[in-house]
This record gives C-alpha cells, sequence and structure tokens, in this order.
C-alpha cells in the first residue's frame, strides 16, 4: 500500500502500537470503546469478562467496541479471580478499568495490588465524576457529566431545552479519548523510567477540558454564557442547520468572508440586499431569509447546488447515508467487515496502518489463546 493510498489496509499489516499488550477488565462505554481504539490500533487487547449475560443485553458478536480484541472470562469474586487478572497484569504494559472508585481495590486488582509485580504498569482508570471529590463514589451518566462541566447548557436553541448529543460529547470525546491519550503518554513515561503510574480519567474532566477555547473566549467578551447566541452554538445565522421543502436539513458552516459570499450566491440571494452579517442586531432577520430560501428546494436540489463549491454547505445525513456518501466511500472511512457496516480505524497512518483484525470478541472465546501467547495457565482453569 503506497504512503497515500486511501484505500483500507491489508489485515495482516501491523498497526503502530504492535506488541503493547492491555489488559481491559470488562465495563460499558467509555472504557470499551478507549480500549477499542488501542486494540484498532494494533494494540494486544485482551478483555477480561466476567460470567454470566452482559450488562446491556444484546449480542455480544455485534458489540462493534469489542472489535479486534480477545476475550477470556475470569470471575474476580472467586478465590481464584484476582490472583488472574494480577497475572495478566504483570505481563502487560497497560490496563483499563472502569468501576467506581473503590471497586478495583475491594477486589483486589487495584493499581498497588497489580503494580506490585509489575512497577512499570500504567493502570488507566475511567470514571464519570474521577477517582476524588464530592461526587466521585456516586453513579452516573454522560449526560450528567456534561451537564455539570457547563457543555450541555451551550446545545440547542436558546428557548428551547438544551440537546444532548448521545453520548458522543462525554462518554467518548471527554471520556475516551482522554484515557487513551493518558495512557499513551504514561506509556512514553514509563518506557523511558521503567516507572508507571495511575492515569485518572474523569469524563467530566475532559468534556470540562474540550470547553477551552470557549473559555478563553468568555474572558475576551466575545462568547456570551448563554446558549444559541454565539458565533458556533446555532445562534449565527451562517453557521446553523436550515430545513428544506421535503422535511430535509442542510447544514451552513460559512464563516468566513470568502466562503459567505459564495453561500449567498448560490442560495439565489443577492449580498447587497442583505443586512451586515458581522451585527447580530442584525441575525434574526438574517435567519429569517435563509430559512424562507431553504424551504423552496429539498435537500438532494440543495446539496446538487452546493457540492463541489467553498459555501460550506452539506446535507444532514442518517448513519446509512453517511456511510455511502461519495467522499467516505472514497477514503475508506466506513468498511464492511465480518458482515456488518462500521467505520474503519482512524486515525490513518502511512506506515503502520490500524486495521480490523478480529470481530468482535464474545465472552471467553480466546481464554485458551491468550493462556498460551500471554503463558497465563490459570486461565485454563475455566472461570476463576
Amino acid at each position: 500500500m503506497s504512503r497515500h493510498s486511501t484505500e483500507l489496509p491489508d489485515p495482516d499489516v501491523a498497526g503502530p502500537l504492535e506488541g503493547v499488550r492491555v489488559v481491559e477488565l470488562a465495563g460499558i462505554g467509555p472504557g470499551p470503546f478507549a480500549a477499542m481504539l488501542l486494540a484498532d490500533l494494533g494494540a494486544d487487547v485482551v478483555r477480561v469478562d466476567r460470567p454470566g449475560p452482559s450488562p446491556l443485553g444484546g449480542d455480544p458478536a455485534h458489540d462493534l467496541t469489542n472489535r479486534n480484541k480477545r476475550s477470556v472470562l475470569v470471575d474476580l469474586k472467586s478465590p481464584e479471580g484476582p490472583r488472574t487478572v494480577r497475572a495478566l497484569a504483570a505481563r502487560a504494559e497497560i490496563l483499563l478499568e472502569g468501576y467506581r472508585p473503590g471497586v478495583a481495590e475491594r477486589l483486589g486488582v487495584g493499581p498497588e495490588e497489580c503494580m506490585a509485580a509489575h512497577p512499570a504498569l500504567v493502570y488507566g482508570r475511567m470514571t464519570g465524576w474521577g477517582q476524588r471529590g464530592p461526587l466521585a463514589p456516586l453513579a452516573g451518566h454522560d449526560i450528567g457529566y456534561i451537564a455539570t462541566a457547563g457543555a450541555l447548557s451551550m446545545i440547542g436553541t436558546p428557548d428551547g431545552r438544551p440537546v444532548f448529543p448521545v453520548n458522543l460529547l462525554g462518554d467518548y470525546a471527554g471520556g475516551s479519548l482522554y484515557l487513551t491519550t493518558g495512557v499513551l503518554a504514561a506509556l512514553l513515561t514509563a518506557r523511558a523510567t521503567g516507572r508507571g503510574q495511575v492515569v485518572d480519567a474523569a469524563i467530566v474532566d475532559g468534556t470540562a477540558h474540550l470547553t477551552t477555547l470557549f473559555w478563553g473566549m468568555l474572558a475576551e467578551g466575545t462568547w456570551r454564557d448563554a446558549r444559541g447566541r454565539n458565533l458556533l452554538d446555532g445562534g449565527c445565522p451562517h453557521y446553523g442547520v436550515y430545513e428544506t421543502a421535503d422535511g430535509g436539513w442542510m447544514a451552513v458552516g460559512a464563516l468566513e468572508p470568502q466562503f459567505y459570499a459564495v453561500f449567498v450566491a448560490l442560495l439565489g440571494l443577492d449580498a447587497e440586499d442583505l443586512p451586515d452579517r458581522a451585527d447580530p442586531r442584525n441575525w434574526p432577520e438574517l435567519r429569517a431569509v435563509f430559512t424562507t430560501r431553504f424551504k423552496t428546494a429539498t435537500r438532494a436540489e440543495w446539496t446538487a447546488r452546493f457540492e463541489g463549491t467553498d459555501a460550506c454547505v452539506a446535507p444532514v445525513l442518517s448513519l446509512h447515508e453517511a456511510a455511502g456518501h461519495r467522499h467516505l466511500t472514497g477514503r475508506g472511512t466506513y468498511t464492511e467487515a465480518y458482515g456488518v457496516t462500521q467505520p474503519a480505524p482512524a486515525p490513518r497512518f502511512s506506515d503502520t496502518p490500524g486495521t480490523l483484525r478480529r470481530p468482535p470478541a464474545v465472552p471467553g472465546t480466546h481464554t485458551p489463546d491468550v493462556a498460551r501467547d500471554w503463558g497465563v495457565p490459570e486461565l485454563l482453569k475455566g472461570p476463576c
């Protein structure tokens, strides 16, 4: 494969994390997704599943966040279970867990126990509230974390309710991505010094960190701490979504003057007849004009008009539609693997691309292989 090829890589090509061993203590949400990211990039991720049904139900063969992993069954509440996990951790470079604070310690697989025999271990902890703080011991979910971090208040119309972007913002952006960044940074230090460390990745921390730009804008007075009244939150008429004649939607991001000029022209309007967009007092009038204009044609008609231009306008696609978009198919952004359409690994690497090497790991399927490859014969005794 050439350096600049957009074709999907050969599954036998090693990823950039080849040779990195990761233990994932099974959980739900951001922890499994973080482990999937590492697995997509070539790490040998062994997921320690517990006996019994999945906590979320459903068919584990379709849980794509468990792709590229191997699974073993360990009962952490049995006498031998914690010892088996510690044996796996002793042969790994990274361990990921997503229990409430104190649970891993009570089970005998906390940082102190796992790092006693392996001081270079990077121990990644994924929680919503973090390992300490008044709310640390409490339950929670994405929606509550992003609400507390201030991010949820920013999304939605000024007179409507806050809109939560499924669990992409908290669980995956504020959680998984920060956990993976943290453990990989700690891995570099561990390899250089021989000393591992604990990475405390809290969704509230990561989500708050994502709002850094806006804190600077608040300080300089260019951002209002009010939903739907700013440049990037739907307050600006040339950065928003508009309904089309057939009930579809178009997304407009014509911020820069040169792109705005193209947008207005293709919308069939004369810029000289429009009020000054730089004055927020004119935004309601501009929005009304754009709303009326978009209602005169279908989404397909507007797409055909704007596509291939610098107007910065795109149709709002469903998941199925996105998988068929010509740009994304051209790049291989989505692929079909093991009978399921799914996003391909990201980001792209010129020499060591991530690959889809394995389907989602069904609990316990790889126990014999992991016992052999990692040298942990205790696994062969069955669910410990």
